[in-house]
């Protein structure tokens, strides 16, 4: 009886994997053809930019992509360094999660690791914000 149940879980949570990567490929495949750094390019806006019109931690993430899948190393740096930096550790939590949905086991991040990447990130933000700060997202 068990495996009736299972079968129709795993299926579900395939779904959901499948639904995961294939945004991923589309997002990718968008960023291959069009350009964040071009003004009219059409990309999400930034909500905490909106309210406070300060860069966010994620601010230029979408351009930090471009310039990777493009090989171009010196803008992906000016975009956004934070996340060019934690990026194999978010690579690394993303694969974690989709193994863990996979077994149909709970994943958690490690609250020390929580907490330190948000605090990472709340530094970012206050850096990269200061006046003279060199390292800010083209527009």
């Amino acid at each position: 009886m068990t495996e009736r149940v299972a079968a129709p879980l795993l299926l579900g949570r395939n779904r959901v994997l499948i639904g995961e990567v294939a945004g991923a490929v589309a997002g990718i495949a968008y960023l291959m053809v069009v350009d964040p750094h071009d003004p009219r390019a059409q990309m999400p806006f930034c909500p905490v930019k909106l309210v406070t019109s300060l860069d966010c931690p994620a601010c230029g993430s979408l351009r930090l992509a471009h310039d990777v899948l493009h090989g171009d190393a010196r803008a992906a740096v000016h975009d956004n360094l934070f996340v060019l930096l934690t990026s194999p550790l978010l690579v690394y939590l993303l694969s974690r999660h989709w193994r863990a949905v996979r077994a149909g086991q709970p994943v958690r991040v490690p609250r020390p690791l929580a907490y330190g990447l948000f605090g990472a990130a709340l530094a970012w933000m206050a850096v990269r914000n200061l006046s003279g700060w060199p390292l800010k997202p083209s527009a």
